[in-house]
């Protein structure tokens, strides 16, 4: 449908949840993959699993550390050769007020979601703009957009993804590269989704079957809504679109 025959993908946090649905459906769409997880044994387990679709590799990074992702890039393009399509979807979400944030929790979360996803496109891109071609897909969320009360770093380091969308591809089109980013809503089925109800539970916050109903679309979504939304702005059926962040979210605006 997209026509993806031959590209060549890079997906963080990529051994469950979104990453592994979005690394599904580039596959189904004629893509060979590159995974990139922090969690050794399950993205094993998610390259076996995938592996019946397509062409698929693994590395396990540490996508807050320049090293690993310098060494992660390099066992993946070691295998699947110049990368067509680079998504940055690791990421981290803690839930608490700013004033009760730990150093370490703040650090951490701008850590992966931010400083993953310029050491990675710092990575990835210059062989992208040496062949004036490939696309960059970056997750932020529509707490990118909003602030929201317990969920501030996460907010703001999602706020950042969404600038730096905007900035890159104001820098990379000049290149023929372009730079979008997905901001998801209440996505369940996920390693954090799971967390995040549990610090939910446990601070007397209405949960996601709860929170569901405020949407327009009464329902949460999944994590193939997000790889729907990836494979396209992969695609050349976007091709004229860069520096957006299209919200996936049933229709729970924040604009």
């Amino acid at each position: 449908m997209y026509r993806l025959d031959g590209k060549k993908a890079i997906i963080t946090g990529a051994a469950h949840g979104i990453g592994k649905a979005i690394a599904a459906r580039l596959l189904e769409e004629g893509c060979s993959v590159g995974l990139l997880d922090l969690d050794e044994m399950q993205l094993k387990a998610t390259v076996e699993e995938l592996s019946a679709k397509g062409e698929v590799f693994g590395a396990a990074c540490d996508v807050s550390s320049k090293e690993d992702v310098q060494k992660g890039v390099a066992a993946l393009t070691s295998n699947l050769g110049s990368i067509d399509i680079l998504v940055n979807n690791a990421g981290i979400c803690k839930v608490g007020k700013l004033l009760e944030c730990s150093e370490e929790e703040w650090h951490s979360t701008f850590g992966i979601n931010v400083d993953g996803m310029f050491y990675l496109v710092r990575a990835v891109a210059p062989e992208m703009i040496e062949r004036r071609s490939g696309t960059i897909v970056n997750i932020a969320s529509w707490m990118g957009k909003s602030g929201v009360a317990a969920y501030g770093a996460y907010c703001a380091s999602k706020f950042a993804v969404v600038s730096l969308t905007q900035s890159l591809a104001c820098e990379l089109g000049e290149h023929g590269v372009r730079v979008n980013a997905v901001g998801p809503g209440l996505i369940v089925d996920t390693k954090m989704r799971d967390e995040s109800e549990m610090k939910r539970k446990a601070e007397g916050l209405p949960d996601a079957v709860q929170r569901a109903q405020s949407i327009p679309l009464r329902r949460a979504g999944y994590p193939d809504d997000i790889a729907n939304a990836v494979v396209f702005l992969a695609s050349d059926q976007a091709a004229y679109i860069t520096g957006e962040t299209i919200g996936v979210n049933g229709g729970l605006w924040n604009d």
